[in-house]
């Protein structure tokens, strides 16, 4: 059995000798194949621009600035990453490089002084909202929280303790001391020098020396003001809800004129004010504790004149509720500011948007939301009006968003 076994071996032993005999170096690349593999690069990138501009839209300042990470096919790396940056003529661009880190470490401090950064941003946008401002009452009203914030940043300055200022401290130091970004760094910050469109190419090299590029078509954007938000005033018909802490819930909402904004053609539009004297028990307002109210013979009508965009796209919302003796219905409409009576408010040219909800399937004073989406097309301004006719009907809680 032993004789066998030892036979056995030696068959085998013959076997891969004779095999390993059958190469020949006559045969090109047997047994000696070139490895081929090499970095397949691409990369990522984000945006983080942000620019100031001041009341009347023009640009103060912009930072143009892209996120750029990149990455190849190597699971084991011990590669090398070259940025380039071109033109539409493949001229080089010059450029601003920051370092990937900064902006983490600056986002640490904010959150550090978050409550002095907080004021600091409440006292930047009233400083930017005075000069903006045509009302001298509501200057007034606007110097007046200024002062009041420039107080509360010194207490919340004086507020930070020892360990906060260390840490503030130990931060900055940290930032000082980052190593400048370069075009060879794998994540870096680019800061394009305006608008336009680049070709940013990235060659990746492994560590046996290959190498690839790939290049993409960058579009930097032309920053934009950010659309502010309309101011609907008292939204909620609420007692001292203007900007100056006075009104009525109502004052807001008056027609410039009885006779010509008059459903009837004459006599009080002012709507009524419905308040709710238990809150907290059954039925509850959407909103505080008042709401509008139209009695049924449909004599009352709401009216406000709003600032809009140009061009911008909005959704306003609101609450109605209704009482159920019979068939009532109560209509929202947005009007072109031409708008001067409710005869022309009926005017299909004159009403850019519109909607009418009536009591049926509703349950008595419970209420339900509603929407509607408009353009401001080339108004600067718009107006929200409101009737209703048949049953005592509520409105409340208006709200106004950017459609995005």
């Amino acid at each position: 059995m032993k004789t066998n076994f030892l036979t056995l071996k030696l068959v085998v032993l013959t076997g891969f000798l004779s095999l390993s005999g059958c190469v020949s170096d006559d045969l090109a690349d047997i047994g000696d194949l070139a490895d081929i593999t090499g970095p397949t690069p691409f990369y990522n990138f984000s945006e983080r621009t942000f620019a100031e501009f001041d009341c009347e839209e023009n640009e103060l300042s912009a930072n143009y600035q892209f996120n750029f990470q990149a990455g190849s096919n190597l699971a084991v790396n011990g590669t090398k990453y070259q940025w380039s940056v071109t033109d539409n003529s493949g001229v080089s661009v010059v450029i601003d490089l920051i370092n990937k880190d900064l902006p983490i470490l600056e986002q640490q401090i904010e959150g550090v002084l978050a409550n002095v950064i907080a004021i600091e941003e409440d006292i930047a946008d009233i400083l930017f909202k005075i000069p903006c401002e045509a009302d001298p009452a509501r200057v007034v009203v606007l110097q007046a929280e200024l002062a009041d914030l420039e107080l509360a940043l010194i207490e919340a300055e004086n507020a930070l303790t020892d360990a906060e200022l260390q840490a503030v401290a130990d931060l900055e130091a940290q930032i000082t001391a980052l190593a400048p970004a370069t075009l060879q760094d794998q994540e870096l910050i680019i800061e394009f020098p305006g608008p336009g469109t680049y070709s940013v190419g990235l060659t990746v090299i492994d560590n046996l020396g290959k190498s690839d590029v790939t290049e993409r078509a960058v579009t930097v954007l032309q920053a934009v003001p950010t659309i502010p938000v309309p101011e609907i005033a008292e939204p909620s018909f609420e007692d001292n809800s203007l900007f100056d802490g006075t009104g009525d819930g109502r004052d807001s909402w008056r027609a410039p004129s009885n006779s010509a904004w008059s459903p009837l053609g004459g006599g009080t539009t002012v709507i009524q004010i419905n308040t709710d004297s238990s809150p907290g028990e059954g039925a509850d307002l959407p909103d505080g504790v008042q709401a509008a109210k139209f009695p049924g013979g449909g004599d009352r009508v709401a009216y406000q004149e709003i600032e809009v965009t140009p061009g911008a796209e909005y959704v306003i919302t609101y609450f109605t509720a209704f009482e159920e003796t019979s068939l009532g219905d109560i209509t929202v409409s947005i009007l072109t500011p031409n708008t001067s009576s409710y005869t022309e408010s009926l005017l299909e040219e004159n009403i850019i948007a519109s909607r009418t909800d009536t009591n049926v399937g509703r349950v008595d004073n419970v209420f339900k939301q509603h929407s509607i989406n408009f353009e401001a097309g080339e108004n600067e301004s718009v107006i929200i009006f409101v009737t209703n006719s048949g049953v005592e009907s509520r409105l409340d809680a208006f709200n106004i968003v950017v459609r995005q």
